[in-house]
């Protein structure tokens, strides 16, 4: 009887939840609607305190920083809804008017065929989109063998079994990308400068020399960590060492 009791207990909360973090979304796009941003950011941070995390959430954050032009916040919250939701477009487009609010233009390192491949198709899903691509592919190669085993006709055949081989094939592609895509973004940490200007060291300490400069919305690649110094590279190459409460990880 106490288990049917926290079963009911678990399933009415878990709605009461749901419903709660609905309605302040609610609220909070009312708010951006009639121009109170601050006041949405609120109420949006309110939804991400209760463990509810999405590409809308941090997109109408994202939203709700540009239209206060906080280059860094709003940088960071699209940030967070790609890496929730890769091929979200309108993300995308909103980063791109975010982006030209910073200072810092870091050229970009030219790219091998396989690293382009990796970024525009194979991250463009999350690694749980890929597994079930291969789930599904799975079934649909059970189906079309069956389909092979039990056909009379030899033309059926040979395009149940020549399909079953291509879907076999394809599976085997997608939990290669599934598993490419949940080891970068396990091992890949990324941030984004938060301090107005920083000064980038060569050594993880305050008297060691400066070797360049970053400003507010820049993003890093972090690589290692050393106390409350953090080792970033950039996306032209550049190494050095930054405080790390002058970033903020995605």
């Amino acid at each position: 009887m106490k288990k049917i009791v926290v079963i009911f207990v678990l399933i009415f909360s878990t709605f009461g939840y749901s419903q709660t973090a609905d309605n302040l979304f609610t609220d909070a796009n009312e708010l951006y609607k009639n121009g109170k941003y601050i006041e949405a950011i609120e109420v949006y941070k309110k939804i991400e305190d209760l463990g509810v995390h999405s590409d809308e959430l941090y997109f109408n954050l994202g939203n709700s920083y540009y239209k206060l032009n906080k280059v860094a916040p709003s940088i960071l919250n699209y940030e967070k809804a790609l890496k929730i939701n890769p091929s979200n477009a309108d993300v995308l487009m909103n980063l791109t008017f975010a982006k030209r609010m910073k200072i810092d233009a870091i050229e970009v390192m030219p790219k091998t065929i396989f690293q382009k491949f990796s970024e525009n198709f194979i991250y463009k899903l999350t690694y749980n989109s890929w597994a079930w691509i291969a789930v599904i592919l799975s079934f649909l190669g059970a189906i079309l063998f069956l389909l092979y085993h039990f056909s009379y006709s030899s033309g059926k055949k040979l395009l149940y079994f020549n399909t079953s081989i291509l879907s076999a094939l394809l599976l085997i592609f997608a939990v290669v990308f599934a598993y490419k895509s949940y080891n970068y973004k396990v091992n890949t940490k990324t941030a984004i400068i938060f301090k107005q200007s920083t000064e980038i060291k060569n050594a993880p300490t305050l008297n060691s020399d400066t070797v360049f400069e970053l400003h507010e919305g820049t993003k890093v690649q972090v690589l290692d960590a050393i106390d409350d110094w953090r080792k970033i590279k950039l996306a032209d190459g550049k190494i050095g060492w930054i405080v790390a409460d002058d970033m903020k990880e995605i």
